[in-house]
């Protein structure tokens, strides 16, 4: 199935821009059907599920509180 800029941006929980850039810098390859890019969207599940997990990862690490015996002495 294939999907445009706007529906690969939205099923990858990024940017427009950030899809676009990829498509400039050479990361991403669409297929040009003249009117805009299109992108074959099975392509992209693996790198989907890579960034679910770090975003889970980084909502964990961020939940977690600070131990209460940390020491942070200015060693300067």
């Amino acid at each position: 199935m294939y999907v445009n800029s706007k529906e690969l941006a939205d099923y990858l929980g990024v940017t427009l821009q950030y899809v676009l850039e990829q498509v400039g810098k050479g990361n991403i390859k669409p297929v040009h059907d003249g009117e805009e890019y299109l992108f074959n969207k099975e392509q992209f599940t693996w790198y989907k599920e890579q960034l679910d997990l770090k975003r889970k990862q980084i909502a964990h690490e961020l939940s977690e509180p600070l131990p209460d015996d940390w020491d942070a002495k200015d060693e300067d």
